[in-house]
């Protein structure tokens, strides 16, 4: 299979834009026994319009629900507070009890999140030192590129750093060809998430990039997270702040230099705690993003889809400052299966919506659910685009196609996929 570029549109999913006033989501300095404020947020939400039956939904039939948030709450403990997402999940590592969600099982694009899946396949795969040098198939790499040279060298070490910290295209692309190419890691990857029990998932490009077919689900997300803290290598990783990335080598000295790269993840950066995991961004997906955090014996993960907050870490932060203030009294609404516990996806009930391409690809057959973003009312009539094939349908005003990014530098921080 050869790269499939990404399809970057100059389109804007159509959202309502009513405002409403609120308080911010979360402290920046978060305190040990938070008190998260439930303030509606300041923005109306696209709406998932397909259904799923309960009987094929992965973790729980509860899970199946759509467009309300999921919880069984006793009296006494809030609602979790509101946040500007289409789909996310809260969930506590240990048990992998799921106290809380929305949408969980919606078919969404999941941007740089599906590199957390790419990073813990092939960690234990690739030996540390083993060296790729670098093609133009990597070096031109759409979107965040972390600024490999064609012709220069880089260890499978080098290139994960890239990947988990600075979300780098061009170094997901240098991992898959290490490990033997794009088609192999492809098949690979989407062997693993059925192993995982993600048969909301369909990989089609391991950098996230938004690829034809491609996937996931804010549940399959948070299966991927809690696989991502238990890999302690990921850990490393993900917790890095900054690290040194070889540049090119000078005819003067013949040294090679290297320049500092940080970690995109902006919840480590202001949320104690924090131990991971990943961000994304692409035009189409809108904000997305997996996170967890420890304090003392807890720790719980977070995932997001469809994020329209600009703020790239609060969202997160406020589902957590909620776990761990309420979450030891929260009645699980559903689990995170076990690894090898669903290796297929459920079959023998019915669903609305299910793509004729998903039958034929045989993913996502059982537990998954076709997302359709609803048009808000007033809004100009748009057209149909199939972006994700297998199971995403987004309503977007077509425009024309975003040519290919110059290099962007390694300091700039930009989060495209």
């Amino acid at each position: 299979m050869a790269r499939i570029p990404a399809r970057a549109l100059s389109a804007a999913v159509l959202v309502t834009t009513g405002l409403v006033s609120g308080a911010p989501l979360a402290a920046a300095t978060p305190t040990p026994t938070p008190t998260p404020s439930s303030t509606p947020t300041a923005r109306v939400l696209p709406t998932i319009t397909a259904t799923l039956d309960p009987a094929l939904s992965v973790g729980g039939e509860r899970l199946a629900e759509m467009n309300a948030v999921i919880t069984d709450l006793p009296s006494g403990v809030p609602a979790p507070p509101e946040v500007a997402d289409v789909a996310w999940v809260v969930a506590d590592a240990e048990t992998g009890d799921i106290i809380a969600a929305k949408n969980p099982h919606a078919h969404l694009l999941p941007a740089s999140t599906l590199k957390t899946l790419t990073a813990i396949h092939l960690l234990p795969r690739l030996e540390p030192d083993a060296v790729l040098e670098a093609t133009p198939t990597e070096v031109n790499a759409e979107g965040t590129r972390v600024g490999m040279v064609v012709g220069a060298t880089y260890t499978a070490e080098q290139l994960f750093q890239a990947l988990v910290m600075s979300s780098a295209n061009d170094a997901a692309y240098g991992l898959a060809a290490l490990n033997g190419g794009l088609d192999k890691t492809v098949t690979e990857l989407n062997a693993l998430a059925a192993e995982l029990g993600a048969h909301d998932t369909v990989v089609a490009d391991p950098s996230g990039l938004d690829a034809p077919g491609q996937h996931s689900s804010a549940y399959d997300l948070a299966l991927f997270g809690r696989e991502a803290i238990n890999t302690p290598a990921y850990v490393e990783l993900a917790t890095a702040k900054t690290a040194a990335f070889p540049s090119v080598t000078t005819r003067a000295s013949r040294s090679r230099s290297t320049y500092a790269i940080g970690n995109h993840n902006k919840l480590l950066w202001n949320y104690p705690g924090t131990i991971g995991v990943k961000n994304g961004y692409t035009k189409a997906a809108h904000r997305t993003f997996i996170g967890a955090a420890r304090r003392g014996e807890k720790t719980y993960i977070v995932t997001e889809m469809y994020g329209t907050e600009s703020s790239a870490w609060r969202p997160a932060a406020s589902l957590l400052d909620w776990a761990f203030a309420y979450g030891d009294r929260a009645a699980p609404v559903g689990r995170l299966v076990d690894r090898g516990e669903v290796p297929t996806p459920p079959t023998g009930g019915e669903r609305d919506g299910q793509s004729k391409s998903a039958q034929a690809s045989g993913r996502g057959q059982g537990s998954s659910v076709t997302a359709t973003l609803a048009q808000p009312s007033g809004a100009v009539t748009p057209t149909l685009l199939p972006v994700a094939g297998a199971g995403l349908l987004v309503l977007l005003i077509l425009g024309s196609r975003i040519g290919r990014r110059r290099r962007v530098p390694a300091h700039a921080g930009r989060h495209r996929a």
